[in-house]
């Protein structure tokens, strides 16, 4: 298994993780069932962990796939970006879900409010998962960049008239 392949096989798991996470506390919440909403806390801390491991993962990716035919620079480069956002949101999200878990387990008077403050971070985190998984997945999937479906040519040459 080569960098890329094992970067390929992590990054889905914060990014999932975080949906599912999401899912299961609304459902939690909705339910007022506190051992749902743990769960939830436990698979977002889960998440954050995975999200460090998928970062740590993409150098050796990156240094797999950049001398490929068809591969951009700034499309490496913009997944980049995205990733650095992604990383931090999601060690935010994970300590506010640790912070939450240890408040309701000691049944503190703000451990409602946290389950707000979690969902909206979590929400907030999930549209950054969503960018940077689609960031990612433009590196190889040429079908998905914008310039080629508008029809212009890639940086490297390799994409002309929405077709490689």
């Amino acid at each position: 298994m080569n960098p890329a392949h094992l970067h390929l096989v992590v990054n889905h798991l914060p990014i999932l993780g975080t949906l599912f996470g999401i899912l299961i506390l609304i459902t939690g919440m909705a339910l007022r069932n506190p051992m749902v909403k743990r769960t939830a806390l436990g698979l977002l801390v889960f998440s954050a962990g995975f999200a460090v491991l998928a970062f740590t993962t993409g150098e050796g990716a990156e240094e797999v796939v950049e001398g490929l035919p068809g591969i951009s620079e700034a499309t490496i480069g913009r997944h980049e970006d995205l990733a650095d956002l992604f990383l931090g949101a999601s060690i935010i999200l994970g300590a506010i879900s640790l912070l939450t878990f240890v408040s309701d387990l000691l049944s503190w008077k703000p451990s409602q409010a946290l389950y707000v403050l979690t969902l909206a971070a979590a929400a907030g985190t999930m549209v950054l998962a969503q960018q940077t998984g689609t960031s990612g997945g433009e590196i190889r999937h040429t079908e998905i960049r914008a310039s080629v479906v508008n029809g212009e040519a890639g940086t490297n040459g390799a994409e002309i008239g929405g077709k490689l």
